[in-house]
């Protein structure tokens, strides 16, 4: 089963609205936050706590689909909801290039 993996930074109101709008899609099969403490932080900063390293955070999701047409539906859905909110989304994961 195709999964696509993607991270949305911004406001968590933002990352709510991406997932919303992804779970209101038809026979999408799996989708669930993934945690990562380190995503959000700058790989060149000396401290984790500095200003610009938590002006954002980025949020991470995972959903599987059953096909390459619902998973291109996601990809529609998410970036469409993202954009409308004015935030950053990438799709990462090695699965990617299964879609």
């Amino acid at each position: 089963m195709p999964r696509i993996q993607l991270r949305i930074t911004g406001d968590r109101d933002v990352f709510d609205d991406v997932l919303t709008a992804i779970h209101g899609i038809d026979r999408v099969e799996r989708v669930e936050e993934i945690d990562d403490e380190m995503m959000g932080v700058r790989d060149d900063s000396s401290s984790q706590d500095m200003s610009d390293d938590v002006s954002s955070k980025t949020y991470t999701v995972e959903v599987e689909v059953p096909n390459e047409r619902i998973g291109e539906r996601v990809r529609e859905i998410a970036e469409e909801t993202a954009g409308n909110r004015e935030a950053a989304i990438e799709f990462v994961g090695p699965d990617e290039n299964e879609i």
